[in-house]
């Protein structure tokens, strides 16, 4: 993993909890030719990039390019590795909470409490764990994520209702198998 400085780590990790990895706006207190040297490093190591705000949606603006347009920055799938998030993980949580957003909403942090909270999932944890097990095309019974896990049967199930669905906003269905009983999958 690349070391990130404190301040990198802080953007990289709001980013990742916003609708559309959008990294604006900054951490209070990091403007001027601070701000412009951190970003300026972080879209040369490809873990932000600069691209056009959408004024309607009210997306913060990282500058200004004239005629009432402008660009904002987001975070890349190389910025989500480098603080420990699964590329592959993240973009199945944006897609399904975008499915859920409202139309019309803004999407600006202060004017989006509706919306629901983007969580960041760290590479190596249980719960990235049993994500990768839905996603495979068998799927996982309980008994496969218990046995990946370690954990009780009633812990697995509560993760999948609690965190994945509700928290996270997963589309994870069950189907019953012969033979191996429930099976969840995401998808």
């Amino acid at each position: 993993m690349p070391k990130l400085t404190d301040t990198q780590t802080i953007i990289l990790n709001r980013a990742a909890t916003r609708p559309g990895n959008l990294a604006m706006p900054l951490p209070d207190g990091l403007h001027g030719a601070a701000a412009k040297m951190t970003v300026s490093k972080m879209i040369d190591r490809g873990w932000l990039e600069e691209v056009e705000a959408d004024i309607r949606k009210g997306e913060p603006l990282w500058r200004e390019t004239g005629d009432g347009f402008g660009t904002t920055l987001i975070a890349t799938e190389a910025g989500l590795e480098a603080i420990g998030i699964e590329p592959m993980v993240a973009s199945a949580v944006t897609c399904a909470r975008r499915a859920r957003a409202k139309p019309g909403a803004q999407t600006a942090a202060t004017d989006a409490p509706e919306a629901p909270k983007r969580v960041a999932l760290r590479a190596g944890t249980k719960q990235a764990q049993i994500i990768a097990l839905l996603q495979r095309p068998e799927g996982a019974s309980i008994a496969e994520i218990v046995e990946a896990t370690s954990w009780q049967a009633h812990t697995a199930r509560g993760m999948i209702s609690g965190a994945l669905k509700k928290k996270l906003g997963l589309p994870v269905t069950s189907a019953k198998e012969e033979g191996r009983g429930s099976v969840y999958r995401i998808g």
